[in-house]
């Protein structure tokens, strides 16, 4: 059975009525922890609220004003959990979540193209993926992907999507010799009805049960993170489509706008230090630290830096005169539960505490006054 969601991807309200509305249990992953809510498994006649499946989740939304907090397909019906009882037979208005369907049409669209065009243009073949809530992860059959072919893959998918490639779905009886020819990772054990395919024109005929953009147009823009490595000879590819990619433009640009002004304030700071320099900052990373070392200079100077939360884990650097950071590092490292190395004048690693933070800082102190009175 095909839904009205998968008839129509784009439909985001739909009047129907109650087939069944039954006490159930729902658990709910919060934080790590499992949570058991009591509720009703409600059947309607039709749905435009998608079940997962096919690696996409479930739609959110409203039934007769009533939230859905989970959509599950069981065979050929989909069953909505609901807080709140509904009657049999009563005639109910869906609202659709649109903002969460259209990011999920998004990725999932973006997905069918990369595969497409991975598998043509490199004959990596999708094993799986998986629709994260910030960043989607396709999974290649290989090892590893040469240099330039990622960004190689990025500019061919855009350039499908400014060609303004119609997507069109196809259902087809499971006898029908042109299910041969589709991209498939097979069938559920479950399923009925129709087999249901996804066609960009010209590109790929892939079987699948999701919810799609109508044209390529729609999916705006695919940004391609990188890769990590995966399981058993695999490799992740990382990406972001659509909105998601404004987002990700947005946040970026906030992230280097409030690090370029920690940094300014840090360097300020730090050049009216006297030996040695130090500087905390709740938010930053490794690169943050080493572009403030670099920025200072630590030849003469002995600058240490930390990143994180004042009472908690985060990073240390410690630069400055070779000789000084490989006597003082490991013991500034010891202080803060932490782990580190170095070479060439730096001394940096991971803080499991940075609680001693000053007794740190009350050690470099004193190494530099006691060097200080060495060469006097």
């Amino acid at each position: 059975m095909a839904f009205q969601c998968q008839r129509d991807c784009y439909m985001q309200e739909f009047d129907t009525c109650v087939v069944s509305c039954v006490p159930a249990e729902l658990t709910l992953e919060n934080n790590g922890k499992k949570d058991k809510l009591k509720g009703f498994n409600l059947k309607l006649k039709d749905t435009i609220l998608f079940p997962e499946g096919g690696g996409q989740p479930d739609d959110h939304g409203t039934v007769g004003g009533v939230p859905v907090l989970r959509v599950l397909r069981q065979g050929p019906e989909a069953v909505h959990f609901i807080s709140s009882a509904l009657e049999e037979g009563q005639d109910v208005h869906i609202k659709l979540d649109w903002e969460r369907r259209f990011d999920h049409m998004q990725q999932h669209s973006g997905q069918h193209l990369i595969t497409a065009l991975a598998d043509t243009m490199f004959g990596y073949k999708t094993t799986s993926w998986d629709l994260g809530r910030q960043r989607s992860s396709i999974e290649l059959d290989t090892a590893a992907v040469k240099p330039g072919e990622m960004e190689a893959l990025e500019v061919a998918v855009n350039e499908k999507i400014r060609a303004h490639i119609p997507v069109t779905v196809n259902l087809l009886s499971i006898d029908d010799p042109a299910v041969e020819k589709v991209r498939s990772r097979g069938l559920p054990d479950d399923h009925a009805g129709p087999i249901r395919i996804i066609d960009i024109e010209g590109v790929d005929a892939n079987m699948c049960c999701g919810t799609h953009v109508s044209n390529l147009s729609h999916l705006q823009v695919i940004k391609i993170l990188g890769t990590e490595k995966g399981k058993k000879n695999k490799t992740n590819l990382i990406f972001i489509a659509g909105s998601r990619v404004l987002k990700y433009a947005e946040k970026s640009y906030s992230i280097e706008k409030s690090l370029t002004g920690l940094l300014k304030k840090a360097v300020n700071l730090l050049y009216f230090q006297s030996k040695p320099c130090s500087f905390h900052s709740k938010d930053g990373d490794n690169e943050f630290m080493n572009i403030i070392a670099n920025e200072i200079g630590f030849l003469d100077t002995v600058i240490f830096l930390t990143v994180g939360e004042e009472k908690g884990a985060g990073l240390f650097l410690l630069a400055g005169p070779e000789d000084i950071v490989t006597e003082v590092g490991p013991r500034v490292s010891e202080l803060l539960q932490g782990k580190g190395a170095g070479k060439a004048g730096r001394y940096q690693g991971k803080a499991n505490s940075l609680v001693k933070r000053a007794e740190a800082e009350a050690l470099l102190k004193e190494h530099s006054c006691k060097l200080t009175a060495g060469e006097e």
